[in-house]
């Protein structure tokens, strides 16, 4: 078999974050023995959600057989999740915003037990939807949980409590027509009626102007799709939630503007 050397784009800082929480979770477990130690589990666990390495791969550069490399790579994950921030936490840090963007995409799933619910008609394709906040500048500040692929975007706001805490918290926030009705703080841009085919010259303008503040929101999304996982989950689509909120944490951690 070859092999060749490669690359993660993370910098230190990440790696010694997720090797601390191994080696405090392995402390507090009183492990006496891994095949790995913190640290080279931390780089396995960046190698997979960073670069996308299936765990065959992984197992085979790591010298491990690929259960070990799946259980190290999901003991990671885990403790990442468990330590992301939540909505109410994050909305301290939000209010302060000038405005905010919220948007949702879709991350495509290979696994389906169920057909139907993760089915999205608007992208013709299996997946999972995820929430996204971003700030002014298109930075990502938070990530919601994974709905099945189905619900619409308004739907998973609603089921988030995101539109009720940037409604409460004074927040102009901007988003897209899939989030028309929302009211509260969101602003959305004009659409046509049936019985009124044509926007005015007004109207028109605001939405060039709505149109080019949302578009930063797609920063966020680009951001978060940078980990390769991602692109196509080969998992359960029950594990999404915590790969994202894992994902979330690292980011911070990376980039620690709105970190907790």
């Amino acid at each position: 078999m070859l092999s060749y050397p490669a690359t993660i784009p993370l910098s230190s800082r990440t790696l010694n974050h997720l090797a601390d929480r191994i080696r405090g979770h392995r402390q507090q477990r009183k492990s006496r023995w891994r095949r790995l130690n913190p640290g080279r589990q931390a780089l396995l666990a960046l190698a997979h959600l960073r670069n996308g390495d299936t765990y065959i791969r992984l197992a085979a550069g790591f010298e491990i057989g690929v259960a070990t490399a799946w259980r190290y790579v999901q003991e990671a994950i885990a403790l990442l999740s468990a330590t992301a921030d939540d909505l109410d936490t994050t909305m301290a840090r939000i209010r302060l915003l000038a405005y905010a963007i919220l948007d949702g995409t879709l991350i495509p799933i290979d696994r389906v037990a169920v057909q139907k619910p993760y089915y999205s008609g608007k992208h013709k394709r299996h997946g999972v939807n995820v929430q996204v906040i971003a700030d002014a500048a298109g930075r990502l500040v938070w990530a919601s949980a994974a709905l099945p692929g189905s619900a619409h975007d308004l739907t998973a706001a609603r089921t988030h409590g995101i539109i009720d805490a940037l409604t409460s918290a004074d927040v102009m926030t901007f988003a897209d027509k899939g989030y028309q009705g929302a009211r509260g703080s969101i602003r959305t841009p004009f659409k046509r009626r049936r019985f009124r085919p044509k926007l005015s010259r007004r109207q028109k303008a605001v939405n060039r102007a709505h149109a080019k503040i949302r578009a930063r929101g797609e920063r966020a999304i680009a951001t978060l799709k940078t980990w390769k996982i991602l692109a196509k989950l080969r998992c359960c689509p029950r594990r999404a939630t915590a790969i994202v909120q894992a994902i979330l944490v690292l980011h911070h951690v990376e980039s620690p503007r709105y970190a907790g």
